[in-house]
């Protein structure tokens, strides 16, 4: 499996730790920056990692600011794309059972590192479970062609 990370300046060190923690488990990933504290705008690692998914050149995507609700926000734009901003391992995994979500938002100054390495782990252990849950994934599909196509 190939994940993509990507994090702002504000998440550039957990970003890190992740990325070390996976792949010491063996992971591939794909390191879309940034890699200091200098200012950077979250959007264009955002658009960048959602495209990696979107575009199949990862199977999933992580990214790291200091809330996680920008990220979110921004990742979402991408067609495709159902990026959850989490917080808790619970959370983590309703977003990959119910949602089948392929892009992970984490803030870093919401979460501890130790805290953030969980999430990441039940997030990535957790499988879609299709079933009703399926129907309900479909129809955001459809919201985001109707949307499309109406422009």
């Amino acid at each position: 499996m190939k994940i993509a990370l990507g994090a702002d300046h504000a998440g550039y060190q957990l970003k890190d730790q992740i990325k070390q923690h996976l792949a010491g488990k063996g992971f591939e990933l794909c390191d879309d920056g940034t890699s200091s504290a200098e200012s950077v705008d979250y959007p264009d690692f955002a658009r960048a990692v959602a495209h990696d998914v979107s575009e199949r050149r990862a199977d999933l995507g992580i990214l790291v600011c200091g809330s996680g609700i920008g990220m979110a926000i921004a990742a979402n734009k991408v067609d495709g794309i159902r990026a959850a901003n989490v917080t808790t391992e619970l959370e983590a995994q309703l977003s990959r059972e119910h949602n089948n979500a392929n892009v992970l938002a984490l803030g870093a100054r919401i979460l501890q590192p130790d805290e953030a390495l969980r999430i990441v782990d039940t997030w990535l252990a957790t499988p879609f479970a299709g079933g009703r849950h399926e129907r309900r994934v479909e129809k955001i599909a459809a919201i985001e062609k109707e949307e499309r196509s109406a422009q």
